[in-house]
């Protein structure tokens, strides 16, 4: 199984790397259109500000590159929020794999959202195994509403989505690789799960 991290000019690829390390996998980090085309799993981090990320991916033809990919792809955080078509963060465009759109937290409580927090409402291939109410854990400013793609649902400050799939695409707002057991497990389902065909 050849499995990637996308760099995206935008936080720290180690703790996720040493995750995946963890299940048995050993990513590349790539950052070239060329690289992505021969894996058989793509995962999209990020950590930062969505106008500086996706610049990067621009300037190295990875927009146009991660939107044509057909095997299983995996936007984590920010990387969830960049495949969708815009974010408020800098007036970014994103690269409009969800129709949604990404704005700030807005209302009385903590911002960013910061910690452990639970998720419910599960549904779709990334979530064998896991049941409603789990708990994951979050670092984000900025949150996608909800949509018929969400398939798991996060409350702070109103519901929001903390996971997204359409076809071959997947999004998590929380951090998997920081989220425990039940993190460990999402991340062998993205990996070792069928993604691709399994309905």
């Amino acid at each position: 199984m050849k499995a990637a991290l996308v760099r995206t000019g935008a936080g720290n690829l180690y703790s996720l790397a040493v995750a995946l390390e963890r299940i048995g996998v050993c990513p590349e980090v790539v950052d070239t259109p060329e690289q992505l085309r021969r894996l058989d799993r793509v995962i999209l981090p990020g950590v930062g500000e969505a106008r500086r990320a996706m610049d990067f991916l621009v300037r190295r033809r990875l927009d146009r590159a991660i939107r044509d990919l057909r095997v299983p792809v995996l936007g984590i955080c920010l990387g969830m929020q960049l495949l969708c078509r815009w974010s408020e963060e800098g007036n970014t465009p994103g690269l409009g794999v969800f129709n949604l759109e990404v704005r700030r937290f807005r209302g009385e409580e903590k911002v960013p959202h910061t910690g452990w927090n639970r998720i419910d409402k599960l549904e779709g291939k990334l979530f064998r195994g896991i049941e409603g109410g789990e708990w994951f854990y979050f670092v984000h400013g900025y949150r996608a509403g909800l949509s018929n793609r969400t398939t798991a649902v996060c409350d702070h400050m109103g519901p929001f989505s903390a996971a997204l799939e359409q076809d071959n695409f997947f999004g998590v707002q929380f951090h998997p690789e920081k989220s425990g057991g039940a993190g460990s497990r999402l991340l062998r389902n993205f990996i070792f799960g069928g993604m691709s065909d399994d309905k």
